[in-house]
């Protein structure tokens, strides 16, 4: 059986631990008492996922069977959860692919000949077409996407939105065309944590700027307590909100999958380990990787990470109903990621490595730090955060990446015009956020290269209103300094030093805990 999460006590036997800090890593002495805690080992994988699959399209959760919801002469429409997920992307073949190539074969032995498949993208970049191949595989790219039946959906085109409706508190509900009037809509999705899966599918993926102002804004994001836990996040009320609108007026077949913790492939597998258990390889392997990346050109770095392909395993997969098939999903990642933690600390410490949602084969720039340490990791908790209100957080990130003009043209003007003004949430978003989200640049931009949406970066930075509103002080370790106070943060060299800045709030010998992720953890706090 697998082991649990695990909390261990920093004592002087405690070796020093591993830290990820963007495209490296480094081993960090700990004052004794620091609790870290380490995410659960992976869960047994699916031995038959083939038939796995068949199985959950023939025995659905609040369903019919898939191959009773297709007829000839119908118009079916597939979507699936864009490049942002998984982190890192999955060896090949993607469990998508697995599971829309047996939809399809479904959907041919009923007749249907009326078939599109979308990437659920919606404010994020535009997937290249290798990316696509990647996802959906050889066979499903060639008799699609030259045809135009396989494509990214367009949150701009006007045209091919349509507009639902509006919920009970006066949010619209505006998605693609396509998917609201086909006679099914099948969306496959990845579940990596928590946060994702359920409504939020439908209804952000295939969603507008208009529908998504509703939910990516300051006042909801400081309200969702947290990300992790969708009963008591305000972002996910409203995703639910919308759901249940589109469910009166879309036929919806959800299809989710979980994934095992086996995010890093050999020879960098050692990073899924806990350090007094690394093996006389592991070690070899870890001072190989530090003295190489030591000697590598920033350009190399970068490559040797995002090249990485994780040999992740499938835990489980469940379909139909949307809310049903959410409830048994979320049951899965709980158990493959829950930690016991009890109650919070001083001082959170957090590694923010070289990988999130929106820098798939990009840079992490500064804003998309923040929006992971400071929003995903930050968040990465149930019932309480892992530091009390007030508390520090301190985080590893040189925060010297740059700008990728390609995918992040609108994030450069908005660290150099919006932050160099104000660091508010609030303020920006009411200032400067519709500015930005109707530029005609941007948007040309994002329909027609691979930028992320004009307003995209003012999103990342409502990721971390919670935190912002939470904790007093906010300190990257490692960080260039004229960066960190241009986000209104502070830099040190060392955990020492960090620790030193934040004392006037949390005092000279502070409780710590630091979360050591990735693989992917959820502390469950208990105070």
């Amino acid at each position: 059986m697998p082991r649990p999460g695990f909390v261990l006590e920093v004592d002087d036997r405690t070796p020093p631990l591993l830290v990820h800090e963007g495209l490296g890593f480094r081993l960090e002495d700990f004052p004794q008492g620091t609790r870290v805690v380490y995410p659960p080992e992976s869960l047994p994988a699916v031995r038959d996922v083939e038939a796995a699959i068949t199985d959950a399209l023939l025995h659905p959760l609040g369903s019919d069977p898939l191959p009773e919801r297709l007829f000839p002469g119908m118009r079916l429409t597939l979507a699936f959860d864009d490049v942002s997920l998984p982190l890192p992307p999955m060896r090949a073949p993607d469990i998508r692919q697995r599971v829309i190539e047996q939809v399809l074969t479904l959907a041919a032995e009923a007749g249907v000949d009326d078939v599109e498949i979308i990437a659920a993208n919606a404010l994020h970049r535009r997937m290249t077409t290798a990316e696509l191949r990647h996802i959906v595989g050889e066979r499903v790219f060639r008799s699609f996407h030259p045809q135009g039946k396989l494509y990214n959906f367009d949150a701009e085109d006007r045209d091919n939105l349509t507009h639902l409706g509006t919920t009970d508190e006066g949010e619209d509900i505006e998605i693609s065309k396509r998917a609201a009037e086909s006679d099914l809509l099948v969306y496959v999705n990845v579940n990596l944590v928590a946060m994702d899966g359920g409504h939020k599918s439908v209804g952000i993926g295939l969603a507008s700027y208009r529908s998504l102002r509703h939910h990516h804004n300051p006042r909801t994001m400081v309200h969702s307590r947290s990300f992790m836990d969708h009963k008591k996040s305000a972002m996910h009320h409203s995703a639910w909100r919308i759901g249940r609108v589109i469910k009166e007026h879309v036929a919806v077949f959800q299809i989710e999958t979980t994934l095992d913790n086996q995010v890093f492939p050999a020879p960098f597998d050692f990073l899924m380990k806990r350090e007094w258990e690394w093996s006389l390889r592991d070690q070899a392997s870890m001072l190989a990787a530090r003295r190489g990346l030591a000697l590598a050109p920033a350009k190399l770095r970068h490559k040797i990470f995002h090249d990485l392909r994780a040999p992740y395993g499938l835990t489980g997969i469940a379909a139909g109903e949307v809310e049903e098939v959410h409830e048994k999903t979320l049951e899965r990642v709980h158990r493959q990621q829950l930690v016991e933690v009890d109650g919070a600390s001083d001082v959170l410490v957090l590694g923010v490595p070289f990988l999130g949602p929106y820098n798939v084969g990009s840079s992490m720039n500064p804003v998309l730090a923040t929006c992971m340490g400071l929003g995903y990791y930050f968040n990465s908790y149930r019932n309480h955060p892992v530091v009390r209100r007030g508390g520090a957080v301190i985080l590893y990130h040189p925060l010297d990446e740059g700008f990728n003009q390609l995918h992040h043209p609108s994030y450069v003007d908005f660290y150099e015009e919006v932050l160099s003004e104000t660091t508010d949430p609030v303020v920006l978003s009411e200032k400067y956020e519709r500015q930005f989200a109707e530029d005609d640049w941007y948007r040309h931009l994002y329909r027609t290269s691979h930028a992320y949406h004009g307003v995209h970066p003012f999103y990342m930075w409502y990721w971390a209103a919670h935190a912002m509103d939470h904790v007093g002080d906010v300190v990257w370790v490692g960080g260039d300094r004229r960066v960190a106070a241009r986000l209104g943060f502070r830099a040190a060299s060392t955990l020492a030093d960090a620790l030193e800045m934040v004392s006037g709030s949390v005092g000279s010998s502070p409780s710590i805990t630091y979360l050591h992720n990735p693989p992917h953890l959820v502390a469950d706090v208990r105070v």
